[in-house]
C-alpha cells in the first residue's frame, strides 16, 4: 500500500463570509457545516483511509496557535505545521510542501487539499483519491474535476481529453477555462466534457518540483530560499520571512497546471462545495418548510428561502424572503441572496477606513485562551478574560495604562514586581502603570477574570514582553 501525505492548505481569509470570517479568524477555522471547523473536517474526512499519512499543514502565522490546538482537538499530530509570514498564494505553498516532504522521500505522493471546502459524499472522494494516485504514480499531475450539476459562472472549468491508457478513471487535461458566462457554462455542462476545477490535487513532490524548475523556477528559487533559512519554533516551521516575501505569488493552476503536459484530471460527483458565499452555505443546510436555513436563537414568521445565523442573540424576521442575515457580536449583515457576493466590496470599504472589523471579532483567541471587549470609554476598557489550565501570559508591561483583575471563577498566579500571589474568585489585584506582570492559571479549570484598564492609552500595541512561552515578539 503506497503512502499518501495530505498537505492541507490554510492560508486564505474568506472574505466573502464577513462577518463571520475575519483575518484573525477565518471561514476555514469556524464551525460552518458542522460542530466541527472546515479544517476539522477535512482533516478527518480522510480518517478511514489506512493509506494515509499525517497531515502536513501549512498556513498564516497568526493562525497557528488556533490550527494546532484544533488538531489537539481531533487526536491529529501533524506532520509538520509550516508558517507563512505573508500569503502567496498556492503555488509557493504547495512548493514548500513538496521541498519538505522530498527531504523523506523524493518520490511522496502529496495530495493537496483546501482547508475550507465541503464533501458530502465521502466514498465518492475516497475513490477519487485512489485513481487520482494511480495516474500520480505514473508520473501525472493529477486535479480533481467536479462533475458540473448545474451551469455555474462562478468556477473556472476543466475540459477532458482522451481517457489515460494506464488509468480506469483518469483523463488526460485538453484545457482550463476562465469563469465562463451563463450561456457558455450551460452549452460546458450539456457536452459532458467540462468540469469544475476544485482546487485540489495529488501527484509525486518530484513531479511537481521538476515541473515548477521548468515552469517558474523563480518560484522553486525562492521557496527554498525561505525553506533553508526556516527556524523551528515549538512545533512549528517558520519559513524565513525576507526570502518568502520576495516570492512572486501565483496559483499553482497558472505556473504549473495550465502549461504542464502532465495535468491529468479525475471526475468526480461527491457533493463537493467550496463555501464560497453565503448562499453556499444556504445551499447544503437543512431547512424548514419554507426553505429557511437557521442557526441560533432565530424567530421566523411569514419568511420564506432565508438564510439566517445568530451568534450572540435573537434574530427575528417578519415578512421577507431570499436574505441573508448573519449576527455577532459586534456586526449585523442583511444582504440580498442575490448580491452575496459583493460581501467583499464591505470589507475593502472596512480596510479603507482602517475599521477593526474585519479584522477581529469582539472575542479574540490568544494561545492561552481569548479575551472579549466588555464596555469602553474615555480613558478606561473592561475586558473578559479565560485562560486555559496550565498556561500564562507574557511576562509584560504596559507605559500607559494600569490595570485592575478580579477573578471571577478558577485561581490565578499573578506577578506583580517582584511579588508572586494567588488569587481565587472574587478577590482582586491592581497592576500600576509601567511595572512588570504576568498572570497564570495554575488550576484545573478554565480561569475567568475581569480586567479594568485605565491611562491615556489602551491599544493591544502598548505591550513590552520579556518572556513569553509562545515566541511571540
Amino acid at each position: 500500500m503506497t503512502t499518501i501525505h495530505p498537505v492541507i492548505l490554510s492560508g486564505g481569509s474568506g472574505t466573502r463570509l464577513w462577518p463571520l470570517s475575519r483575518a484573525a479568524l477565518p471561514k476555514q477555522l469556524l464551525p460552518l457545516a458542522s460542530d466541527q471547523s472546515l479544517l476539522q473536517d477535512t482533516v478527518e474526512r480522510l480518517a478511514n483511509m489506512p493509506e494515509m499519512a499525517a497531515p502536513l499543514m501549512v498556513c498564516n502565522v497568526e493562525h497557528r496557535f488556533m490550527i494546532a490546538e484544533q488538531m489537539r482537538q481531533i487526536d491529529t499530530r501533524p506532520h509538520a505545521i509550516v508558517l507563512e509570514p505573508v500569503g502567496r498564494n498556492t503555488a509557493p505553498a504547495i512548493a514548500v510542501a513538496a521541498l519538505v516532504l522530498s527531504r523523506d522521500d523524493p518520490d511522496a505522493l502529496m495530495l493537496v487539499l483546501p482547508a475550507d471546502h465541503l464533501i458530502g459524499d465521502i466514498a465518492a472522494f475516497h475513490a477519487a483519491i485512489r485513481t487520482a494516485a494511480q495516474a500520480a504514480q505514473n508520473g501525472r499531475l493529477a486535479t480533481f474535476g467536479i462533475v458540473a450539476a448545474t451551469p455555474e459562472t462562478g468556477y473556472g472549468y476543466i475540459r477532458k481529453g482522451a481517457q489515460l491508457a494506464d488509468s480506469s478513471g483518469a483523463f488526460d487535461v485538453a484545457g482550463f477555462v476562465e469563469k465562463p458566462d451563463l450561456d457558455t457554462a450551460r452549452r460546458y455542462v450539456e457536452s459532458g466534457d467540462y468540469f469544475w476545477n476544485s482546487g485540489m490535487f495529488l501527484f509525486r513532490a518530484s513531479d511537481f518540483l521538476k515541473e515548477l524548475e521548468a515552469l517558474r523556477p523563480d518560484i522553486l528559487d525562492a521557496s527554498r530560499a525561505a525553506l533553508d533559512a526556516a527556524t523551528l519554533d515549538l512545533d512549528f516551521v517558520r519559513l524565513d520571512p525576507a526570502a518568502f516575501e520576495a516570492c512572486p505569488s501565483d496559483s499553482v493552476d497558472y505556473a504549473v497546471m495550465e502549461h504542464t503536459r502532465r495535468a491529468a484530471v479525475v471526475p468526480a460527483d461527491m457533493a463537493w462545495n467550496d463555501i464560497g458565499a453565503w448562499t453556499a452555505l444556504w445551499d447544503v443546510a437543512p431547512k424548514d418548510g419554507q426553505g429557511n436555513a437557521i442557526r441560533g436563537d432565530v424567530m421566523l414568521e411569514n419568511a420564506a428561502d432565508n438564510f439566517v445565523r445568530a451568534e450572540t442573540r435573537m434574530v427575528a424576521l417578519l415578512g421577507v424572503s431570499d436574505l441573508v442575515v448573519v449576527e455577532t457580536a459586534d456586526v449585523v449583515l442583511v444582504a440580498a441572496k442575490d448580491q452575496v457576493q459583493d460581501v467583499k466590496k464591505l470589507v475593502d470599504r472596512l480596510k479603507a477606513e482602517k475599521r477593526c472589523e474585519h479584522l477581529v471579532h469582539k472575542q479574540v483567541y490568544r494561545p492561552w485562551g481569548w479575551y472579549e471587549g466588555i464596555d469602553e470609554g474615555e480613558r478606561f476598557q473592561v475586558k473578559r478574560i479565560m485562560v486555559k489550565p496550565g498556561e500564562k501570559l507574557s511576562l509584560q508591561m504596559h507605559h500607559h495604562r494600569a490595570e485592575h483583575w478580579i477573578v471571577v471563577s478558577g485561581t490565578a498566579s499573578v506577578t506583580c514586581g517582584d511579588e508572586v500571589m494567588l488569587l481565587t474568585e472574587n478577590q482582586s489585584t491592581y497592576i500600576p502603570l509601567g511595572t512588570t506582570h504576568r498572570l497564570e492559571n495554575p488550576g484545573k479549570i478554565d480561569l475567568h477574570m475581569i480586567e479594568v484598564q485605565s491611562g491615556t492609552y489602551l491599544g493591544e500595541d502598548d505591550i513590552v514582553r520579556f518572556e513569553d512561552i509562545y515566541k511571540r515578539n
